[in-house]
């Protein structure tokens, strides 16, 4: 399930949650609930917001089912081919 992180602009606090792509998380309820977190004094449908975040480089050579060698015979790898 892909991670994601949230920042609530009334209490300055970023929550990282896991949950389904189809899920829209709008409030701060939403997200306290999602994250299991005590939601304080912060009310209820203060909104969040979705940070965008860098994704992980993996090198295809590390995975246990590597990518093939480029086809078009290039060194690289990185023809697009």
């Amino acid at each position: 399930m892909p991670t994601y992180d949230y920042y609530c602009e009334a209490n300055g606090r970023k929550v990282e949650v896991s949950h389904k792509i189809d899920v829209t998380v709008t409030t701060w309820e939403a997200l306290a609930g999602l994250a299991c977190i005590d939601p304080g004094d912060t009310p209820s449908e203060t909104p969040v917001k979705k940070l965008i975040s860098g994704a992980a480089v993996v090198n295809s050579k590390t995975l246990s089912n590597p990518e093939p060698a480029c086809a078009s015979g290039c060194a690289s790898g990185r023809c697009g081919l």
